[in-house]
């Protein structure tokens, strides 16, 4: 097995693995732009195109191409939004599962990516691993960050990958083995951001709309759509909030996904940066000496 190596930051490599096209902006972007601006290499690996995505933005309704393409139209999407955060991007090819809903829930599309054998969901991207040599693989917890199919997926394959990808008796003919260093959950839905949010926005006299988010974060609804509190601690905090304009502007880049009046946009970058200039993940695994809790990724790596 390949072992990691340490690297000045003009070769430091951060891989990071999202179930569809929007997600990568929504996720951890202002900490990949803030890679970005010191030299480090950012791919974002996507494992899905969104094709069976429904059209989230009302100002959106009318637009021809998505109602005709969704896929093509979100492949335009991600092309800009990998522009403004100044990161690499891999389609790793899988069809969208889509977002079962009723009672009882129906069953996934045939050949949908949730539905892949798990080592033909991973082979693409242990190839890609072993391609572009990441240090640092940020993957979803076990819920998928919220328990839609093909992010808990994603979450098998990214956790998949960086096990396999360094063991040249896995994989055979997919690449020269590769072990990257460090395996982090990304923690976007991390309770304590949205509380500490929530407050700051009633102390300045603003509505609020995280309430219901802070009390669903206690107890999954029916059909499993929100994701109970999460178990894994806040680790490493990336003091980013100097990118947070590039983070919304990725946001907006999704124009069928991302409504420009909506959640993600209802506290300034402003206050943001003044109550919570971080964004938080969570250290699952290491293999290289590190001590917590971290503000960078490649503490241990550098």
């Amino acid at each position: 097995m390949s072992t990691p190596q340490g690297a000045p930051s003009q070769e430091l490599r951060v891989l990071a693995v999202h179930a569809h096209p929007d997600d990568e902006a929504s996720k951890g972007s202002a900490t990949m732009a803030h890679y970005v601006s010191q030299g480090v290499k950012v791919m974002v690996a996507t494992c899905t195109g969104g094709e069976r995505g429904g059209i989230q933005n009302p100002a959106m309704e009318s637009a021809a191409h998505p109602k005709r393409d969704m896929g093509g139209a979100r492949r335009l999407e991600m092309a800009k939004a990998a522009q403004v955060l100044g990161i690499e991007q891999r389609w790793i090819g899988f069809v969208d599962s889509g977002l079962p809903e009723g009672d009882p829930l129906p069953d996934l599309p045939a050949g949908c990516f949730a539905l892949q054998p798990l080592e033909r969901a991973a082979a693409p991207l242990v190839r890609l691993v072993r391609e572009f040599q990441p240090h640092v693989i940020i993957a979803y917890d076990e819920n998928g960050g919220y328990p839609h199919p093909d992010h808990i997926m994603a979450h098998k394959v990214a956790v998949e990958a960086y096990n396999a990808a360094g063991d040249p008796e896995k994989y055979v003919g997919l690449g020269q083995p590769w072990t990257p260093s460090k395996l982090y959950y990304d923690l976007a839905f991390n309770p304590n951001r949205f509380r500490a949010l929530h407050f700051a926005l009633e102390e300045a006299g603003l509505q609020s709309p995280y309430a219901q988010r802070l009390a669903m974060f206690l107890e999954a609804d029916s059909e499993g759509h929100q994701s109970p509190l999460g178990k894994h601690p806040a680790t490493t905090q990336v003091d980013c909030g100097e990118f947070f304009e590039k983070r919304d502007d990725a946001l907006r880049a999704h124009s069928t996904q991302v409504d420009p009046e909506g959640f993600f946009f209802a506290v300034s970058p402003e206050m943001q940066r003044r109550v919570w200039p971080w964004e938080d993940f969570s250290l699952i695994d290491s293999r290289v000496e590190t001590s917590l809790p971290e503000n960078d990724l490649f503490a241990g790596i550098r």
